[in-house]
């Protein structure tokens, strides 16, 4: 009984009402997980540790807790849970549509300028630029790239970062259709777009993660790590000598490792590192990096129309596709285009550009690493 009572007591004395207010976060991504079907392999465990770790004398943390000691093999030693899921993640991908129609690189790269300004943002009010640029990439819609990025410059707001990287992530349906139509009309949504995709030959396809892999090492080392284990998994896909290694890292590796991510980046979701005003306003810059990424996409596609003749004009939303949350920023334009026009089928280009911004991301957050330490002197 002691136990209990001494619990009950933490919880209503001193600042145990910031537990209450982190059962209240957790049960929250329980519901969008259940409910809204957003993401449930990860917010919802995400929300239970978020529970399980603000729990008076939780035996879940600490020197012996099995969420810290997730969170140090994880995430804190070798970033381990967010690179082998990368792999996963390029198990999964098919640049087909990205090889067929190279262009569409431009739109992922044009899809990371809402990093650059929340940066500044981020600065102007007050977070000294190691934190900035840590709060800045979550706008890379990439949760193991913002992780690195954060754990690389040592962040005291690590645990928001993380939060905020992979909510937005999961809520990419709701965020960015209004951030698209807030930036076009339905008239720009209804262009069609033909799909005549050049052939690809399997060589091609071999060649492409590696040749990505040497030039984004040379570009932006610090993200050789990232784009090295994507592009690895994209390899053993397309080799075709791999196929039952490949479907294991599609569904086992990456449904296992999201899990674990899940609940191990609850670990850094305490109450007493995360009810604060900096939490807050972490939230609301990731919410503006997101939104200006994917207008940015679109702002550019408009601009590269205005260079075209007409039967080569661009839907814009493609632009917006070019946020690295694959696949469900071209999932979004698909539906978006099929608003405007239920014949409207732009899936294809909006898979090409959202492939891109995969690989963008991940050479942004290097950018990052390499120019910020200068510009400190570290």
């Amino acid at each position: 009984m002691d136990f209990l009572v001494n619990g009950v007591v933490e919880l209503f004395s001193g600042d145990g009402w910031k537990m209450i207010v982190m059962w209240a976060v957790g049960i929250l991504l329980i519901y969008l997980a259940i409910k809204k079907d957003m993401e449930p392999a990860l917010l919802l465990p995400m929300g239970f540790g978020a529970i399980l770790v603000n729990l008076p004398f939780s035996g879940a943390i600490g020197a012996e807790g099995i969420l810290d000691w997730l969170f140090d093999l994880g995430i804190g030693q070798a970033e381990a849970f967010p690179l082998l899921l990368f792999i996963g993640i390029g198990a999964m991908i098919d640049f087909g549509p990205l090889l067929s129609n190279p262009k569409l690189l431009f739109f992922g790269a044009a899809a990371q300028v809402g990093i650059f300004i929340t940066i500044i943002l981020a600065s102007l009010i007050g977070f000294n630029l190691a934190d900035a640029s840590s709060i800045g990439i979550i706008g890379a819609a990439d949760g193991p790239t913002s992780i690195l990025v954060a754990r690389t410059f040592k962040s005291g707001y690590l645990g928001a970062i993380m939060v905020a990287a992979y909510s937005y992530m999961a809520l990419v349906p709701i965020i960015q259709p209004m951030a698209i139509k807030a930036v076009t009309t339905k008239k720009e949504r209804a262009l069609h777009m033909p799909y005549s995709p050049a052939t690809v030959t399997k060589t091609t396809k071999i060649i492409f993660p590696i040749v990505v892999t040497v030039i984004a090492g040379l570009i932006a080392p610090a993200s050789v790590s990232l784009v090295g284990m994507l592009m690895l998994g994209n390899l053993i896909r397309e080799c075709g000598v791999l196929d039952n290694l490949s479907e294991t890292a599609q569904k086992t590796l990456a449904n296992l490792i999201t899990l674990l991510l899940g609940v191990t980046i609850a670990a850094s979701m305490k109450a007493d590192q995360f009810v604060r005003w900096q939490t807050l306003a972490i939230m609301g810059l990731g919410l503006f990096a997101f939104v200006f990424d994917t207008i940015g996409g679109v702002l550019f596609a408009k601009l590269v129309n205005v260079f075209l003749p007409q039967s080569k004009k661009i839907n814009p939303m493609i632009g917006g596709a070019g946020i690295s949350a694959f696949p469900m920023s071209a999932r979004v334009i698909q539906k978006l285009g099929l608003e405007a026009d239920p014949t409207n089928h732009l899936l294809m280009h909006a898979v090409g550009a959202n492939v891109s911004g995969q690989v963008a991301s991940v050479v942004a957050g290097g950018i990052i690493l390499s120019i910020v330490p200068a510009m400190l002197g570290i």
